[in-house]
């Protein structure tokens, strides 16, 4: 079935509600079209905080805002539930499981997911971070390996249990592996009777010579130190061999551990196979100058998705979030001058090739501590933290959701506590040794005075 075209106006169906996507939806609000944005979930969310939801710093609704909201007062805008199957070029259709919509115009943004580099097998014991429930889950897993320690009565079981391996050192792996050692050894020993948390490991573990590859080596050096200052065990020029649910390997050395993340790559969505072009090896499919593909002047790739180099600098156009604004926000701007000319009756002018701003680059590590750099100059230290915090408030999409990151960061601060806690979902341990409960270890010493006063 194909979904009808009620209205004459161009219609523009947008696949993602990213940065990408849903900032070419806001900024067509003045231009004569319909627009369709569809994602799979109903809400749009803010991808570079994910990691404060998996280290308890930030709940979920605290970084998410439901799309409708957003768009709720864009007259020319509809939101629909779904997701996108495949995508017929031809025909102009998005293919969903059980309807096609038609499009005059195509905005395809739906982002990438994690990479295992052909180890698929390994996502289960090292999962990933892109999703809401993939921070939940970590969470979950991060919290519960300080639980098991506690009631572990097996030193070598205990601590494995407070081991905790992050793979990848690119901003996330970065800010996953400094928030973990703060953690443990700022806001939680308080909290445990059997265990010093301050006693976890946390490795970092990079593929490449130095961490945060982006970034000039200035930076990357100053973040390896402060990483170091908070305990975290860095290991570069270091592949993962293997990995199961109690550790991992690199080469012939093995590290147990309670919780292992993957933040170590990336594979653009599947749906730009449907495309029927060659995609690159990370999936990603390669655009023309205009974000489009050949042939189809009407269908934009962006963000994630897309394989585009600048054409002043003549770099790869990186994966991250001002990336997919600045595509979603130019596709969008070709949309409106094309269909205004038309409108009016005049040819479309020729289509300027995208360029790329860099607007800079921030990696946190922990408190006070962070990198960054912008244009020219090099940022380190608290200065640094102070502009990680600040930008991050300002792009994240609703105002209620910068109030109570804003708020939330300020109780942190204050008060060195992390109130989102919460393990969700199953919460069962399994311990080697288990302690003894303290009743068994009462009638325990009981005995013993006994027998010492009385002989056996």
């Amino acid at each position: 079935m194909v979904e009808a075209q009620p209205s004459t106006r161009p219609r523009v169906v947008i696949v993602g509600g990213g940065f990408g996507g849903l900032n070419a939806a806001i900024a067509l609000r003045r231009t004569p079209v319909d627009i369709v944005l569809l994602d799979r979930r109903n809400y749009h969310l803010f991808q570079p905080l994910l990691y404060q939801v998996a280290t308890a710093a930030l709940s979920p609704a605290d970084i998410a805002t439901p799309i409708r909201r957003v768009l709720n007062r864009q007259r020319n805008a509809r939101v629909f539930l779904g997701e996108a199957q495949a995508i017929d070029p031809d025909r102009r259709r998005v293919v969903l499981e059980d309807t096609e919509l038609e499009y005059d115009y195509l905005i395809v943004a739906t982002g990438a997911t994690h990479s295992y580099f052909g180890h698929e097998e390994w996502a289960k014991a090292a999962p990933g971070l892109k999703t809401i429930e993939d921070a939940t889950e970590l969470r979950r897993r991060f919290l519960l390996a300080f639980e098991a320690a506690e009631l572990e009565g097996d030193p070598a079981a205990q601590q494995a249990a407070l081991t905790f391996v992050v793979v990848g050192g690119g901003p996330t792996g970065v800010e996953l592996a400094g928030a973990m050692a703060e953690i443990a050894r700022t806001i939680i020993p308080a909290d445990f009777r059997q265990i010093d948390t301050r006693t976890a490991r946390v490795i970092l573990i990079e593929g490449a010579p130095r961490l945060l590859p982006s970034f000039p080596a200035e930076s990357s050096q100053a973040a390896q130190r402060q990483l170091e200052q908070l305990g975290v065990e860095v290991l570069n020029n270091t592949r993962v061999t293997s990995v199961d649910e109690s550790g991992v390997h690199i080469g012939e050395q093995r590290i147990p551990a309670g919780c292992i993340i993957w933040a170590a790559g990336v594979q653009a969505s599947p749906l730009g196979k449907t495309l029927g072009l060659e995609v690159e090896r990370a999936g990603r499919v390669p655009v023309g100058p205009d974000l489009t593909i050949p042939g189809h002047p009407e269908l934009f790739v962006i963000g994630d998705l897309a394989a585009v180099r600048d054409p002043q600098s003549g770099n790869p156009v990186p994966g991250v979030a001002q990336g997919a604004i600045q595509m979603g926000v130019y596709a969008a701007r070709l949309i409106h001058v094309e269909v205004t000319a038309h409108n009016a009756g005049r040819p479309a002018p020729v289509r300027k090739p995208f360029t790329y701003k860099d607007k800079g680059s921030l990696a946190t590590i922990g408190r006070n501590r962070a990198v960054g750099v912008i244009g020219r100059f090099q940022f380190r230290g608290l200065l640094a933290w102070v502009l990680w915090a600040a930008i991050h408030i300002l792009f994240l999409i609703s105002f209620r959701n910068r109030i109570a990151v804003a708020l939330g960061w300020m109780w942190d601060y204050v008060f060195f506590d992390r109130g989102a806690r919460l393990i969700t979902g199953n919460s069962q341990i399994r311990v080697q040794r288990p302690r003894l409960a303290p009743e068994e270890r009462s009638s325990e010493t009981r005995a013993a005075k006994h027998a010492l006063t009385h002989g056996p």
